[in-house]
């Protein structure tokens, strides 16, 4: 490989690798201020998710990172669900705008329309909070119904059964917001019936509600009973107050039923309280982590300047790599060379023995012996003894001996074996050699599978006593 050639590829390769390096720290940015962002919600740090997440979606637009950018939206939509459900639904409605122009996942699809119809049921929810206790119009839950039935079509035509069962559930707590208790019903049932272990608990949670909703107090305890909160602490408080409520109805104790729901408000109200504190605590911790975090900058520039220098050493290691390969290659195709040399030398040779054998029959052909034995025809035919000789010492002479070493690797072998291996070798058809020994044609081809068989210990029938004598 020419020099020049070669300080041109360890270029290329330096600019590809760190072209490719710069490209995988801009996704990797993306998705890494995600991961920081889910952590900081996990740890119920809400405003600070809510920064991070909008960092994530400015950062997810520059690289192209189509995946978090609408998962961003989703997870800030979210977070705004409780605080701001109509920029929670707006905000939803851009992750599904941004979906369906770069689609990825059909269950994300599924998974977006849930929520967008969630928060448009919730929207509806508030907007009948704010007209105090005023009946809203049913018409204001039907951008969530459609969300919803959207997504439920897509999971049921998928089979996507934990789906199927998460938007029935949906379903059924948008119906049951418009007071349609019936409809709520089946859907929950619905939902059950297709609910997988770990959406079972809210699922029931629905069911039991539509059937305390529709006074049905015998099957919504039922239900309730069925629910295991397990460490859920919530959980198992609204079943407990649910279960509490049904007692109460059932003994007509409506007054100290409204007061067990201004009690279970006001415990919200002191967890949401305990949240914000949590919250706060956890953004002092970051901010106490910044220190660090420029430490961590620096440390990563300086691995960044490692990984030039490693790259550099692989790219050098690659151009020995191929040089070596390059001269691995020229010895292979001399190799090659030499064979075919090899092979012609071979095909050269054959053809000079074709040469010899042809010539070597065209002596024989003029002997005067073989001339006789030729023009024979259907007539008897006799040699002497001394025609024999002379017809194997011709043999001999143009054959390489060929007789005279049968006849020593063979010493038992009778006169007329001999002969009829001459006579063979010679090319003689069967009835001209049955008319020299004054045999029949069977005969002689008895005489020589048993010369093949006895003398020579061949017994495959597939070999001929020609192909015999021509071996030797």
């Amino acid at each position: 490989m020419p020099t020049r050639t070669l300080y041109i590829f360890i270029i290329g390769v330096l600019l590809a690798a760190c072209s490719r390096q710069q490209d995988k720290m801009t996704m990797q940015s993306a998705a890494s201020c995600l991961q920081e962002a889910e952590t900081a919600l996990a740890n119920d740090s809400i405003q600070w998710g809510e920064t991070l997440l909008r960092k994530t979606i400015r950062l997810a637009e520059e690289s192209e990172d189509w995946h978090t950018y609408y998962i961003a939206y989703q997870r800030l939509a979210e977070a705004l669900s409780l605080s701001n459900p109509d920029e929670a639904l707006r905000l939803m409605k851009k992750a599904l705008t941004v979906y369906e122009q770069h689609p990825d996942d059909e269950r994300n699809h599924v998974i977006l329309l849930d929520y967008a119809g969630t928060y448009a049921a919730q929207v509806a929810y508030t907007a009948e909070d704010s007209l105090q206790n005023e009946t809203v119009e049913p018409s204001a839950y039907d951008e969530a119904l459609d969300f919803i039935l959207r997504a439920y079509g897509m999971a049921e035509k998928s089979q996507m059964t934990d789906l199927m069962c998460q938007t029935l559930t949906s379903l059924a707590n948008i119906t049951w917001a418009k007071e349609d208790y019936r409809q709520s019903l089946d859907y929950a049932h619905r939902a059950e019936a297709v609910a997988t272990e770990e959406l079972r608990p809210g699922t029931l949670q629905v069911l039991a509600r539509s059937y305390l909703s529709l006074n049905m107090l015998d099957s919504a305890e039922t239900v309730y009973r069925q629910i295991e909160p397990g460490n859920d602490v919530r959980l198992a408080y609204i079943v407990q107050s649910n279960l509490a409520k049904i007692a109460l109805r059932r003994i007509g104790a409506t007054q100290v039923e409204d007061d067990v729901d201004d009690a279970f408000e006001q415990v919200e109200d002191i967890y949401y309280k305990a949240l914000e504190q949590k919250a706060q605590y956890y953004q002092e911790t970051l901010r106490q982590e910044t220190a660090n975090q420029q430490l961590e900058y620096r440390s990563k520039m300086y691995g960044r300047t490692l990984l030039v220098v490693v790259i550099a050493a692989v790219v050098i290691l690659l151009a020995v790599v191929l040089t070596f390969r390059y001269r691995i290659r020229m010895q292979n195709q001399e190799k090659r060379r030499l064979h075919q040399e090899a092979e012609h030398q071979k095909t050269l040779l054959h053809q000079a023995n074709e040469v010899v054998s042809f010539l070597q029959n065209f002596i024989l052909e003029r002997t005067e012996v073989i001339k006789k034995l030729n023009q024979g025809g259907d007539s008897l035919i006799t040699l002497t003894p001394h025609e024999w000789s002379e017809i194997e010492r011709t043999i001999n002479a143009v054959d390489s001996n060929r007789f005279a070493k049968i006849r020593e690797q063979y010493p038992d072998m009778t006169e007329d074996d001999i002969r009829l291996c001459i006579l063979t070798r010679l090319g003689l058809s069967n009835r001209t050699i049955g008319n020299i020994y004054c045999i029949t044609i069977s005969a002689v081809q008895h005489r020589k599978l048993k010369l093949k068989k006895d003398v020579f210990g061949e017994t495959n029938p597939d070999i001929t006593l020609e192909q015999i004598l021509n071996s030797k």
